[in-house]
């Protein structure tokens, strides 16, 4: 059986304590693997375009701050 195919029948196997317990940290951990990817794309620049765009609609009046 595959790796993930094992985490998928350990996790449906949980009893409700412990499932809501592993739903939290999984929140955090996919929360975490997040932050991390967008402060890599920000620094490599991959971000860069998108800001310059919205800076430019907001300089131009076509969005503002709520």
């Amino acid at each position: 059986m595959g790796n993930v195919k094992s985490i998928e029948k350990a996790v449906a196997s949980l009893p409700p304590s412990e499932l809501a317990e592993f739903r939290h940290w999984f929140a955090e951990f996919d929360a975490a693997a997040w932050d991390k990817q967008i402060e890599q794309d920000a620094n490599s620049g991959k971000l860069d375009s998108l800001s310059a765009e919205a800076l430019a609609d907001y300089r131009s009046g076509l969005a503002r701050e709520l």
